[in-house]
């Protein structure tokens, strides 16, 4: 080819590319000129997510869960489109709404749960009944309610355009179909660049919906909040979705399964009777506090003194919280990642503590002094194994604090139910559930005169925690204390402790916010000022809020006090620990316990419903892939990390798989074939 020849055809193609590029960009222009409101919807609701990720697990600027939210904001968008342009408005508004609300209910659910909400939780939206003022003075911050502007934003564009007759521009160019293909295919290829930069694990943990912190890190709110939907509608309709995997992971996993070795609490309280009692809100850490010299919980630490004491105990509870702690704590599984068992999972066949014992000839009974429908107790607990359940209908209501029945009231009427059942049977297990330390502590006013101001050198009272939240909650954790110590010594009157336990377990932590930590970890921080500038506030982080949620759980018997067996243990224990433990000492045993017997364990790793889990070496955050290191005379290498975090994956997922599935019920039918045993 001649050199002008090519010069000609060069100009030529470059020409058309450009008359190409040209015709492209007016068309883009023309696309984006004319699609405004969807636009706007698009970047508004994308700005809430942003936020609600800011509030929460602080990943702004990551790339991928914007691209998920913004894959999934215009394939809502592009729908828009089968709708005239000046009606458009109202399908983009309802949107707004939905995901407005999808913001603001997960900040607030993180704010107080450090986890993000799920549909399943709707099933116990009834449990909110009377908890309104809880609601209002522990949960909504101003900051939550952010998230609705952005419907009005919409709203404000949505009439400007229309003064300027937008809408009847916009319907001389547009055509629907051709436009929702389009963005349709806008949506495709922003979906191609989010899924070329997802993992294995996080389509793994997109698909068990149990790790929500990563799934809303990786993935955004939005598709986190559509996949838990289809998530629950799954588990709701057909639950013979992963059912072969469930069943293969049971199997390989129980016909593998050792019984724990025998040790030096086996069978000590074989016969016993065994009174259970379910600390509500009790934390670890008020039991080493003292204001002005005055123990905040003397009963409390006096069983621990006196009993086997297990100084790092973890609840494990989910959304469930106090009926996930009484689930656990019966059956050694941990709580179901959607929904509630409860609520939810009831009918199910499970192994307990409960039906262990009434096969050895024992009378099993609860008690509660508030709705027996709260819940669903009145239901469930005879599947945990109760006999009976004696709930607020069998009490008089005559002294109310908080949420219903005091606790000691509660607990003087029980002497009297626990004097009958002692007289008819031999043998006995009841679980006596605490009401009145449950937020939002308001209400103990005059109920305690426990004071949690700082006394001077002259007799006089320094402001401190007085009309804290923090400070309500300690004056109360001291009257469920008084409660505690009344009950015992109304026992040792009715001559009922010689040949019983008493079992006390905190059943999670008060769900007290950062602010209120570092008031009490702070003397010089009184009314929000700084008594003292140049001391520096201790600020509580993810870490140290996390190891600090650990709750009391204490064994103790009257003729053991001074022996051998009494002491407090270190040694880092979860509720589905109790099961193994507890049972070993009664004489039971428990095949489906996913627990240990932490005395016949070297190491032991609590795994929480996060997926997050910790030993005494470190505590580990599974979404963030970083951990808290806690004893630095070891080193910690990569494989120790991998070995538990799949131990945690494993026992979450089996878990899940004896709840959805019911297995339980599958190997008793022979359904389900075990190598080594069956029950």
């Amino acid at each position: 080819m001649k050199k002008n020849s090519f010069e000609k055809y060069f100009n030529t193609t470059v020409r058309q590319i450009k008359k190409l590029l040209l015709k492209t960009f007016k068309k883009i222009g023309l696309y984006l000129k004319t699609n405004l409101l969807i636009e706007i919807f698009i970047i508004v609701n994308l700005i809430n997510g942003i936020m609600l990720r800011y509030f929460t697990v602080k990943n702004v600027f990551a790339l991928k869960p914007l691209l998920g939210d913004l894959t999934l904001l215009i394939a809502v968008g592009a729908f828009a489109h089968f709708f005239k342009p000046k009606n458009q408005i109202k399908y983009l508004f309802s949107w707004s709404i939905i995901f407005s609300l999808t913001c603001f209910i997960n900040c607030v659910y993180y704010s107080n749960y450090i986890s993000f909400a799920s549909f399943s939780m709707l099933s116990t939206a009834t449990e909110l009944t009377g908890y309104t003022d809880a609601v209002i003075q522990n949960i909504l911050e101003f900051k939550d309610f952010i998230f609705f502007i952005v419907p009005f934003v919409l709203l404000f564009f949505h009439f400007q355009l229309k003064k300027k007759n937008y809408y009847d521009k916009v319907a001389k160019v547009e055509k629907g179909r051709r436009r929702f293909f389009s963005e349709i295919g806008v949506g495709l290829i922003t979906l191609g660049m989010f899924v070329m930069q997802l993992t294995s694990t996080d389509l793994s943990r997109l698909d068990k919906q149990w790790n929500r912190q990563s799934i809303v890190m990786e993935f955004g709110v939005y598709i986190y909040q559509s996949n838990d939907l289809v998530s629950c509608v799954k588990t709701k309709v057909n639950t013979m979705f992963g059912y072969d995997e469930a069943a293969k992971t049971f199997r390989e996993y129980y016909s593998s399964k050792e019984k724990s070795e025998t040790n030096k609490y086996t069978n000590i309280f074989e016969g016993k009777n065994v009174l259970v009692i379910h600390g509500e809100s009790i934390q670890g850490f008020t039991m080493n506090l003292r204001f002005n010299g005055e123990e905040l919980t003397p009963n409390v630490n006096k069983l621990a003194s006196e009993g086997i004491y297990f100084n790092n105990f973890y609840a494990e509870e989910s959304t469930g919280t106090s009926s996930d702690s009484e689930f656990t704590f019966a059956t050694g599984l941990m709580p179901a990642s959607n929904g509630t068992v409860f609520m939810n999972y009831f009918n199910r066949d499970y192994v307990t503590i409960q039906k262990l014992l009434k096969e050895k000839g024992y009378y099993t009974f609860s008690m509660h002094g508030n709705n027996g429908s709260a819940w669903n107790r009145d239901i469930m607990h005879k599947h945990l194994g109760y006999d009976k359940f004696y709930s607020k209908k069998d009490y008089d209501i005559d002294e109310e604090i908080g949420l219903g029945l005091s606790d000691k009231s509660f607990f003087r009427q029980s002497i009297e139910k626990l004097e009958n059942i002692n007289s008819e049977h031999d043998k006995w297990y009841g679980l006596l559930i605490m009401l009145t330390n449950h937020t939002p502590f308001s209400d103990i006013g005059d109920h305690s005169t426990y004071s949690v101001n700082i006394k001077n050198e002259d007799g006089t009272e320094a402001s401190y925690l007085e009309g804290t939240k923090m400070g309500n909650y300690l004056k109360s954790v001291h009257y469920a204390d008084e409660a505690i110590g009344e009950l015992i010594s109304s026992l040792e009157e009715k001559g009922m402790l010689d040949n019983t336990i008493i079992v006390l377990y905190g059943d999670h932590d008060a769900k007290l916010k950062r602010g209120e930590f570092e008031k009490l970890y702070n003397s010089e921080y009184i009314d929000s000022v700084l008594i003292d500038p140049s001391k520096k506030i201790e600020t509580i982080d993810d870490y140290t809020y996390e190891l600090n949620r650990k709750v009391p759980f204490i064994i103790w018997s009257k003729d053991k006090i001074n022996t051998d067996y009494v002491g407090t243990f270190d040694k880092v224990m979860g509720m589905i620990d109790v099961s193994p433990t507890l049972e070993n000492m009664l004489g039971v045993y428990n095949p489906y316990a996913l627990g240990h017997d932490i005395f016949s364990i070297d190491e032991n790793a609590i795994v929480f419903p996060s997926g997050n889990w910790m030993t005494n070496k470190l505590y580990y955050n599974s979404s963030k892939k970083e951990y808290r290191q806690l004893d630095y005379t070891t080193s910690i290498s990569m494989d120790y990390i991998n070995k538990y975090s799949e131990y945690a994956e494993e026992i979450i997922n089996l878990s899940n798989g004896i709840i959805d599935y019911d297995l339980i019920k599958k190997v008793k039918e022979g359904d389900v074939q075990l190598n080594t045993f069956s029950n």
